[in-house]
């Protein structure tokens, strides 16, 4: 699972977000402590993401950095 595809139509767990940006499971957790990671919610106990969310999160980044050069 790659972001330059379509994203799935389900929402996306931890694993799939550590997967889709190449880090350790564990730097999805840090990243959702220090809150600079795209926005995740849970759903009882178990943290999801919302590929639209994820999407944004990417685009948002990409335009920092390019507009930091």
């Amino acid at each position: 699972m790659t972001l330059r595809g379509d994203l799935p139509d389900r929402y996306l767990t931890p694993d799939d977000i550590a997967d889709m940006f190449g880090v350790p499971l564990e730097t999805v957790y840090q990243w959702r402590r220090k809150r600079t990671g795209p926005p995740g919610f849970r759903v009882g106990k178990h943290l999801r993401y919302d590929p639209t969310d994820v999407r944004a999160y990417v685009i948002q980044r990409k335009s920092a950095c390019h507009g930091a050069a």
